[in-house]
């Protein structure tokens, strides 16, 4: 089921963000290559960008980071405030510890390098069409050691099967029904886990857990 796309073939709709056409046109072909997945628009800026994003509604969104005329960390914060059900999978050549941390808090999906394989880049757009998190190994191991010092309190084990299904893409009352608990007390047990990982949304949560090897 597309999010936002409004297409009725059931396909994954993706809007392409970047600068360079040539990487546009690589993303595009390996993307077009797979059924289940169709690219519905392409952007060159952060403007252009945000446009595309309120007319296509696409389910995810391929964010480059350095663009014109408004950034991918910038762009990014403005279209989840506008379109929070649309996921935003940040694709650069980049990978330095600001970067990451910048994409991280700005609520992107997930994190991947430009060399990611076709298969790597159709799994990514599935999993972030699903409500995963998606991160590049290397990515994930940049965070591991950005996040070691302080450690953070240590999750308990309902702590962890909450945030495994919401790195799932779960809903709170999905969960609160797989774990045969109340949608309250998901949200309390959401609220402990975001407070010891030092973090303010979903996402977060899952990123900085997934980085810290408490989620696999």
């Amino acid at each position: 089921m597309t999010g936002g796309g409004g297409r009725g073939d059931g396909k994954h709709t993706v809007l392409l963000v970047d600068d360079h056409p040539v990487v546009r046109e690589g993303l595009r072909g390996m993307i077009e290559a797979e059924d289940d997945l169709t690219v519905v628009g392409e952007a060159a800026s952060g403007t252009e960008a945000r446009t595309m994003a309120a007319a296509l509604r696409p389910d995810v969104i391929l964010m480059d980071l350095r663009m014109p005329d408004g950034d991918g960390v910038t762009t990014t914060e403005r279209i989840l405030a506008e379109l929070p059900q649309t996921r935003i999978v940040v694709v650069t050549t980049y990978e330095s510890d600001a970067d990451i941390l910048r994409a991280v808090e700005a609520g992107a999906a997930g994190y991947l390098l430009k060399d990611a394989s076709r298969a790597e880049l159709a799994a990514a757009v599935r999993e972030a069409a699903a409500g995963k998190t998606v991160l590049a190994p290397s990515v994930a191991g940049r965070l591991m050691g950005l996040m070691r010092e302080p450690a953070p309190a240590a999750l308990t084990a309902r702590e962890i099967e909450v945030l495994t299904q919401v790195a799932q893409g779960q809903t709170n009352a999905d969960i609160g029904r797989a774990l045969h608990i109340s949608e309250a007390t998901v949200k309390t047990h959401l609220l402990r886990t975001f407070s010891k990982l030092e973090v303010s949304d979903r996402t977060a949560a899952v990123t900085t857990a997934m980085a810290l090897g408490l989620l696999r």
